[in-house]
């Protein structure tokens, strides 16, 4: 490989695509031999982000999943690379590899990736578990594999493809996280402290996003931000019998809905704000009506809906739009209510809830959280304690348009690896990582691709990782890098 690096790049007229069959074989063997037990071991590690564990560094858990990981990568490094764990300050590490190029020196290609997990949810399936690693079929079950440890084996995997066919490729960063789940708040010093180290990327990598289905390549366009705060609500010191103060005292519970309602209307959902919404780009509706081509019904049917149980709407296209280019909210968390089986008859003193708006990929995420404590503490009914305690706020990310050359790599990879065309979608979840690149590098092309289709459940009960899906997408990462090099 290293023959090429001195070559005058006009001199050099390689085959487009790699080797699809030798790449299917090697990428088998290596994830059979090695990628699959390690990531067994992996996800019986408890390595929850630092926001679920603030005692992350007493538990160990979080170095024990980077000492598992990179010392697989030591011993899959291609030739000529390191591998570094950095530790800035008392953060969360960075997994930072550098792989030397054998073509256009001065260019490199940038891979991301993280290892923290969510919490382990209620609701597993018997015999399941979130550190329970479960191998059914071609599916890998337990907290972190789909999202998204399966990520550095990948990307590495896919380098040494090329590496074993000799075909020629950029200089290579490989960059795995322990704080996505968090929001990435240790993420910016590191981009700060790497990035005399990093360069500027001509192609970002990403291997932390969504597929719709299983059956081909699905390239994401855009990602929404993320808004995070707890509302309190407090018109008491303590409970009191609630026959004695019902009629008397409002209920906090009653009032932290009338707040609500200034942000989301409780009959349709709709964010009442106007600010908190973007104007769609025409190219995003045009791939958001494709995508509801190809998906039809399974947009909302891969829900674990309860029987009976109706979308907001049955218009798969409206759907897509909602998920990706609208705000939304949710109740992830409460305190203050007791469980049942231990509620008494009493006015509870105060109710928190935790706010979680998706808001549009183009809204300023911070403008955004200003926003919304603004509304929710302004002029409380009856004189209440209110207090909304922010929890952070995420840039979202619109994907610049495709070069011609990448929009050519993705079309031939799906249709050599999986038979069928690529598909392009927005993703209603938060990569923070990709804002920060986006605005540092604007000129660099985006490659946002996962494997968390139909049923993998990020985040919730039962997430599993489909093992032939992370097979072929990373024939496909293997066969893009290929075809940077020769762009």
């Amino acid at each position: 490989g290293g023959s090429y690096r001195h070559l005058p790049e006009k001199r050099y007229t390689p085959a487009m695509s790699i080797d699809a069959g030798a790449a299917r074989t090697q990428i088998d063997k290596t994830f059979a031999d090695s990628v699959v037990p390690t990531l067994i071991e992996y996800i019986g590690i408890p390595n929850k982000s630092p926001m679920f564990d603030a005692q992350w560094r007493e538990h160990g858990h979080m170095d024990r999943a980077v000492e598992l990981l990179a010392g697989w990568a030591k011993q899959h490094l291609p030739p000529g690379a390191t591998l570094e764990v950095v530790r800035v300050e008392d953060r969360t590490p960075v997994i930072f590899i550098e792989v030397p190029g054998t073509a256009r020196a001065g260019d490199t290609i940038l891979l991301y990736g993280h290892l923290d997990k969510q919490p382990e949810m209620t609701g597993w399936d018997e015999g399941l578990g979130p550190w329970t690693p479960v191998l059914r079929g071609d599916r890998l079950y337990g907290r972190g594999g789909a999202d998204d440890g399966y990520a550095i084996f990948a990307s590495l995997t896919a380098i040494n493809v090329l590496v074993q066919q000799g075909r020629p490729f950029a200089r290579c960063c490989v960059l795995i996280e322990a704080c996505e789940e968090s929001g990435s708040f240790d993420l910016p010093a590191y981009v700060e402290h790497l990035a005399p180290r990093i360069g500027t990327p001509s192609l970002v990598v990403c291997l932390d996003s969504g597929c719709g289905n299983y059956e081909q390549l699905w390239c994401t366009t855009s990602l929404r931000g993320l808004v995070l705060g707890t509302l309190e609500v407090s018109l008491l010191r303590e409970g009191v019998h609630s026959g004695d103060g019902s009629g008397v005292v409002a209920s906090s519970f009653r009032v932290a809905r009338h707040l609500l309602e200034r942000l989301e209307d409780g009959h349709t959902g709709t964010i009442r704000p106007t600010e908190l919404f973007a104007q769609i780009p025409r190219e995003r509706i045009a791939q958001a009506a494709h995508a509801a081509d190809v998906l039809g019904d399974e947009v909302w049917s891969k829900f674990p809906f309860q029987p009976g149980v109706a979308p907001v709407t049955t218009d798969p296209a409206e759907l897509i739009l909602n998920r990706t280019w609208r705000p939304a909210l949710a109740i992830t968390g409460a305190d203050g209510i007791p469980a049942i089986g231990n509620a008494g008859n009493v006015m509870r003193p105060s109710t928190s809830l935790k706010l979680s708006l998706r808001v549009p990929p183009t809204v300023d995420a911070a403008g955004a959280l200003a926003r919304v404590q603004a509304l929710l503490e302004a002029d409380p009914p009856y004189g209440a304690k209110v207090r909304f305690v922010p929890g952070g706020a995420n840039a979202g990310w619109d994907a610049p348009a495709l070069a011609p050359w990448l929009h050519t790599a993705l079309e031939e990879a799906s249709a050599t690896h999986f038979g069928k065309p690529p598909v392009s979608m927005g993703e209603g979840g938060s990569i923070p990582f990709m804002g920060m690149l986006g605005q540092r590098f604007p000129e660099a092309q985006f490659f946002i691709t996962g494997v968390l289709g139909p049923g993998s459940n990020a985040h919730g009960p039962n997430e599993f990782l489909d093992i032939p899906m992370a097979k072929k997408l990373t024939a496909c990462v293997a066969d893009v890098i290929a075809r940077h090099a020769t762009r």
